[in-house]
This record gives structure tokens, sequence and C-alpha cells, in this order.
């Protein structure tokens, strides 16, 4: 009787993706998972929750754990939180992605390489690979962060190049434990449906106010309700924008109301292609002066 070889052991285990702002985090979690879970935009500070994706393949179950940029100016309650989270993430993984800009390392990278927790894997992703003018400018780069740390890999790579996420997938499988899955094979993230639309009404805020709109805006939903039935399935959804300054409000709103107009318009779209739904989305702005500032209109706002 020939013995039937025993199943490769599941693995399985949190990876935390960090770095300083607009380094391509959040488009790498995307990449990763294979479906957009998390807002991207040129603003700083675009991610401002613990975003987790899924992604499983063979016997490797990667929970990637996307964290807001680690901020080091402005010292006021919102970036307070956003480091807090970041923190928070380190303390709880298995694998951490260090992710800086292929042939940079800035004052702000040194500040986040130095939180890094010394016990755990960690793995350099060098990304935006492909805005370097020579790639073999990277090799002696290489080099010198090897003198900064002792990683665990070294991965050169583009977060937007088709073939080089599923390559980062299975470089980081090998480092996760051997435990069972934690989550279905088809998961994708555990965040709700809610909790996406808010976010992608504020990416459309981002990107269509450019650099008039402070930092200092947010977006609460109202209102969140499922209608129809499986074949033609429905969502309403009523959003307030919050903003700290009247001027701001005027930012959003726009001559004839038309900028706001056309962030929800994008915004309905994209979530009817996310959720597989119509969507009616209505849209408010709401002036909440010195909210960012405030632990107590942070903790209102759905900030951990």
């Amino acid at each position: 009787m020939t013995d039937v070889p025993d199943a490769a052991p599941q693995r399985c285990g949190l990876v935390a993706i960090v770095g300083r702002p607009n380094v391509g985090k959040s488009t790498l979690l995307n990449a990763l998972v294979g479906q957009k879970i998390s807002i991207t935009s040129n603003k700083p500070q675009t991610t401002r929750h613990r975003i987790t994706g899924v992604r499983s393949v063979g016997d490797a179950q990667c929970i990637f754990v996307d964290t807001p940029g680690f901020q080091t100016r402005h010292g006021n309650a919102l970036n307070r939180n956003l480091n807090r989270t970041v923190k928070g993430v380190l303390s709880d993984v298995d694998v951490v992605l260090f992710v800086v800009e292929s042939g940079k390392f800035t004052p702000e990278d040194a500040k986040v390489l130095a939180l890094l927790p010394s016990h755990k894997p960690v793995l350099l992703v060098a990304n935006k690979l492909d805005a370097l003018a020579r790639r073999d400018d990277v090799l002696p780069w290489l080099a010198t962060m090897r003198e900064r740390r002792d990683f665990a890999e070294f991965v050169p790579m583009s977060a937007i190049r088709e073939a080089d996420a599923p390559r980062l997938v299975q470089i980081v499988a090998r480092h996760l434990p051997e435990q069972p899955w934690l989550y279905d094979p088809d998961a994708l993230t555990d965040r709700s449906e809610r909790f996406l639309a808010s976010e992608l009404i504020r990416e459309k805020l981002f990107r269509l106010t450019g650099d008039e709109l402070p930092y200092g805006s947010t977006v609460v939903i109202d209102k969140f309700e499922e209608e129809g039935d499986p074949v033609r399935p429905m969502r309403r959804i009523a959003a307030t924008i919050v903003v700290e300054r009247e001027a701001h409000k005027g930012m959003i709103i726009g001559e004839g109301g038309e900028r706001l107009k056309r962030i929800g318009s994008e915004a309905r779209q994209e979530l009817e292609r996310l959720l597989g739904a119509k969507v009616f989305l209505e849209l408010w702005v709401k002036v909440r002066a010195g909210w960012a500032a405030s632990e107590e209109h942070l903790r209102s706002y759905g900030y951990e």
C-alpha cells in the first residue's frame, strides 16, 4: 500500500504595510489583494484607518494591514491617532513590509524604521522602481540599506506593475507561521460596505479638490440601507462631508454646487462597481470647527 503524502501545512499571518506618507502603501495593498479596498490619492494622510486585505494563495493566507503614513508633523489629535494606529499594528503582526521609494531614504523613513520591532522579519519593499531613471542605481542604494538593518528580504518592485504583487505575495508567504487560516479562501477584507463607502467618498473629495482643501476634512455615513433583491440589489446612502471652516465648505460645493455634484457622481459610479448594486447617494457638507484636534470628535467619526 502506497502512503499518501501529507498535505502541506497551512500558513497564515498578519503582515503590516508601513512607511512614511505617500510611498504607495495603499496602492500596494490593492495590488496584493487584487481589488481596490484602500483609497489612494497624492494628498498626505489619505489612509487614516487600519485597513485589512486578505490574499489566499496555495497553502498560505496573507492578512495584509495597510496603515496610515507615520506622521512627524502637526501634533494634533488626528495625527496622534494615526500614529497610535501604526504602533498598535506593529505590536500585533507576524511580518512587516517596510515600504520606501526606490533609491530614496529620508529622515521620515528613518523615523519609521526606528519603530519596527527587532524580533520580527522585516522585508524592505523598494516601491516605485519604475520611477528610477536608471535601474542600475538601485544596487548601490540597496547596499547602503543593508547597513541600516538586517532585512529578511529586499524586494525592488512597482505596485502598478501587474507581475510584481504576486511575486511579493510568494515571498511573504515563506515568512508566515504555520497555523490554520483565519478567513475564508475568497475573503478580501474585514471592512464593511458602510466603511468602504465613506472611504471612497473621501477619496473623490481629495482627488477633486486637489491642494485647495486642507487635510482637516472627513466623511461620516449617516444612512446606509440595503434594498431590492439579489437580482437587482440597491443601496441608499446619505453621507456628510465634515470640514473645519466655512471657506472649506465653499471649496467643496463649488460654483452652483458643481464640484459637490461631481464628487457625488464619481463616488456613486465607483460604489456601484464595488458593491455590484444600484446606488442612490446623497451628500451634505457641514462645518465642525476644530474636529481634527478633538479626541471626542475623532471617536464619534469612527477613528479608532
